[in-house]
């Protein structure tokens, strides 16, 4: 933002239970949006997985930015901005593959996959010039916590550790499922562009209040039991992480059912090679807990929600769009589970998948009736009354509670006033 433009009074626009329709619309709160929060905190990327080989590559960004997550001729993993120094151009214009340089397709200046400029195309109108210092864009901070990788284009700030919190074990509790403690993306990206502000889908993954009815039609056809854990006698819980980190508990739901895999859907006879590694990785009654428990449902902010059987990242490429890039989780060495994961998670994500088309017609419904006039308030007040600290000082309340919206817009509001 300009110096000549006037500032944004972020306080008179979000309160501890509302927020005004204008922070989902307005170009100049996107814009800041940006540098605020995309290019300052902690932003998850990619996961080492995609790059197990010296050389991989796959094409991911950070916001609307480009970036080329590289695991290099040292095996070193670097994120580099997909961007020629020289005029510009998208120098990578394939998703992932694997090659020690990139020659960029317009005037051939060529770089190493470390991001160092390797050589010019005819050399002879060089002469004299150096190298160094023309090399690709990097993003300067890089941190993994167990595959996960994230980046920042701050130069100093919050550990990654600092920044995760409590939202850490959640990852640690996703790993717990593999028999091996590892996973493996491999099942692909599906991409889905929405015409809608990536707050609604920030808001959302968390939010145990619409399923009963917005995925109502689907819970009915499918005889699923699943509403029930977003009815008023559901023992499952919304908790605020704190930093922006919201999840939807349902783990007190699994443990009163108390039968291993209920959360998949499935049972211990349908997965008898899982079952057999786990018991082997973990003993029995430690397995056994792990496989009520499953995989946590979490948003980590601003961008990687992990649903159970299915990782989505979110993408901001204007204030009115956004592109969701979605994978089923793989296990390390868990084949049968794993096919029954990517199975799942066609048919609740995929291209004719019924759960993210519920989903979308809502975030496009709610970013259109954002501009209307009035109310030009919205509500999160839910559950305020019953909100409660957890035994480790967590906000958590009822599972159809806005809590997780109010923790959200309360890290929001921190980051957008600095």
């Amino acid at each position: 933002m300009s110096s000549t433009e006037e500032s944004i009074d972020y306080n008179a626009l979000i309160e501890p239970n509302r927020v005004h329709s204008r922070v989902y619309y307005d170009e100049a709160i996107f814009q800041e949006e940006l540098e605020k929060i995309w290019y300052r905190t902690w932003v998850y990327v990619g996961h080492t997985s995609e790059i197990p080989n010296k050389n991989d590559y796959v094409v991911k960004s950070i916001g609307p930015t480009p970036i080329l997550m590289v695991r290099d001729k040292d095996g070193e993993i670097r994120l580099l901005l997909n961007k020629c120094p020289h005029r510009g151009n998208q120098l990578c214009a394939y998703q992932g593959g694997n090659r020690t340089s990139f020659t960029c397709p317009y005037h051939a200046w060529t770089f190493s996959n470390t991001g160092d400029l390797m050589g010019f195309a005819l050399p002879d109108g060089y002469v004299g010039t150096e190298k160094k210092g023309l090399g690709l864009g990097k993003v300067p901070r890089i941190a993994i916590y167990r595959g996960f990788i994230f980046g920042s284009f701050a130069h100093e700030g919050p550990s990654l550790e600092e920044h995760l919190g409590g939202a850490k074990a959640s990852l640690d509790q996703l790993l717990d499922n593999s028999p091996t403690g590892e996973l493996e993306l491999t099942a692909g990206f599906l991409q889905h562009r929405t015409k809608a502000n990536w707050k609604f889908m920030l808001e959302n993954e968390t939010d145990g209040y619409h399923p009963g009815f917005v995925h109502g039609s689907i819970f009915q056809v499918t005889d699923s039991g699943i509403a029930n854990l977003y009815g008023p006698d559901s023992t499952a819980l919304t908790r605020d992480y704190g930093n922006g980190h919201t999840e939807f508990d349902l783990r007190p739901e699994w443990r009163r059912i108390d039968k291993p895999l209920e959360w998949f859907g499935t049972n211990e006879a349908r997965l008898p090679a899982y079952v057999k590694a786990m018991n082997e990785a973990y003993g029995d009654e430690r397995a056994r807990q792990i496989m009520i428990d499953g995989s946590p449902h979490i948003m980590i902010f601003p961008n990687l929600f992990i649903a159970e059987i299915q990782m989505f990242v979110l993408q901001p490429t204007a204030v009115d769009e956004t592109i969701q890039h979605v994978t089923a989780i793989q296990f390390k060495d868990a084949p049968d589970m794993n096919r029954r994961l990517r199975q799942q998670t066609m048919g609740s994500v995929g291209p004719a998948g019924f759960l993210l088309a519920d989903d979308t017609e809502m975030y496009e419904r709610n970013h259109r009736g954002a501009a209307i006039r009035d109310p030009e308030w919205l509500l999160l007040s839910r559950g305020e009354h019953r909100e409660r600290l957890d035994e480790n000082g967590f906000r958590i309340a009822h599972s159809t509670d806005e809590t997780p919206q109010r923790g959200i817009w309360r890290h929001y509001l921190k980051l957008m006033s600095e």
